[in-house]
């Protein structure tokens, strides 16, 4: 059995950036990490090096509770909607948001072998609430919350899918739109008690 992580390794691991995984230490204390699987050294220069499938889990202990907003962490995270306390919007939060997205399609250059950015990644699935709420946020769409209405991303106990909640079917429609372009396959279903219409999207393979 793999020995835990040290306290700086830990450490390390939790600095990463929150996006792409991109991680910063001394050559030897990367390298250990490495050779634990925790995370890989870019092939290409300037070979820095990111947290693999495992070390991601690692640093996400906790797992995304089926129907709840995630709560805030003090790093960067994408509106889900529905946030009791939501970060102020405004060309501060617009620019956090562009500068999360591009992490993250270069994070999908990096870990496809094809190096394809219109397809999910590894870190996709393994958080996809926020990595729906990230595309719809990134390209404009109003989340829910702070007296507004918008979109609502929740998880559902399906593997590999997420629930999409909009305020009118219009706006329902354009979030499927904006999710296919971002390599997610959407399709519109109704709920059978409330009635109500959303989204069932899930991150495409090919």
């Amino acid at each position: 059995m793999t020995r835990p992580p040290t306290a700086a390794q830990r450490r390390m691991i939790e600095a990463a950036d929150p996006v792409t995984g991109r991680l910063r230490g001394t050559q030897a204390q990367l390298a250990a990490l490495v050779k634990r699987g925790l995370a890989f050294r870019h092939p290409r220069p300037p070979h820095d090096h990111f947290l693999t499938p495992a070390g991601h889990r690692i640093r996400e202990a906790v797992p995304e509770e089926p129907g709840e907003p995630e709560p805030d962490t003090g790093v960067f995270a994408a509106r889900v909607g529905g946030e009791e306390d939501p970060p102020a919007s405004g060309p501060g939060r617009r620019r956090e948001v562009h500068s999360a997205w591009q992490g993250l399609l270069e994070l999908r250059r990096m870990t496809h072998p094809d190096g394809a950015v219109d397809r999910p990644c590894g870190w996709e699935r393994a958080h996809l609430v926020r990595a729906a709420a990230l595309a719809l946020e990134a390209a404009g769409h109003p989340p829910a919350g702070g007296g507004a209405d918008g979109y609502r991303v929740r998880a559902t106990p399906q593997p590999e899918a997420v629930a999409v909640y909009a305020p009118d079917a219009e706006t329902l429609a354009a979030c499927a739109a904006t999710l296919e372009r971002a390599g997610w396959q959407a399709g519109e279903y109704t709920e059978p008690r409330s009635g109500a219409r959303y989204l069932l999207a899930s991150p495409r393979r090919v």
